[in-house]
């Protein structure tokens, strides 16, 4: 526990380094957030990773696995992208497709690693999340890709693998992972950029 949280820490002064020379504060803009409102769902994501809440269980070979939703890492970057979609004029056919495209993709390439999870190459889904964007919706283009990046990565890697954590025998597996270091928020944030 103290080096996850001392890793948490050190996360957060990563990043608080980039929200200083302004990478993430252009992210955020482009999404229409002011500084406050972005420190403020940094911050929340941040203390939302360290919260799982379960939802079910799932037999496996080994017996069961306690399948839990991270806070940080799923509940709130979903709660955002709702914000996104009510708040921006989002073609509901471009939305549907970027997500689709984005979801299929995270399917294909994430990979069940033991003792670990679900993973998958960091920046193939916010490269692909910003492309497809910026193709169907170039005015809409930044919160097109966090919400396709976000809900793609979700659904994709995490969702539609459960059923390989049953061969992979772990006592409880996170929906959203580690939260804000997690390929979700990374993806999100970085699709952003990029679109």
């Amino acid at each position: 526990m103290p080096a996850r949280f001392m890793l948490l820490i050190a996360v957060f002064m990563f990043f608080v380094a980039f929200v200083q020379i302004g990478i993430l504060t252009v992210a955020f803009d482009k999404l229409g957030l002011s500084a406050q409102s972005a420190y403020l769902l940094f911050m929340t994501i941040l203390v939302g990773s360290m919260i799982n809440l379960p939802i079910f269980d799932m037999k496996t070979e080994a017996g069961k696995t306690r399948i839990l939703v991270n806070v940080g890492g799923c509940v709130v970057p979903v709660a955002f992208c709702l914000y996104l979609i009510r708040h921006h004029p989002l073609n509901p056919a471009a939305l549907l497709a970027a997500v689709c495209v984005v979801t299929l993709l995270s399917w294909k390439v994430s990979r069940g690693l033991p003792g670990i999870g679900i993973g998958m190459p960091v920046f193939l889904a916010p490269i692909t999340a910003a492309a497809v964007s910026y193709l169907l919706d170039a005015k809409n283009a930044a919160p097109l890709a966090y919400i396709s990046g976000t809900l793609g990565v979700l659904i994709g890697s995490d969702l539609l693998h459960l059923k390989d954590l049953r061969k992979m025998g772990a006592p409880f597996a996170s929906i959203g992972g580690a939260g804000s270091f997690d390929g979700i928020f990374i993806t999100g944030i970085v699709a952003v950029l990029l679109a």
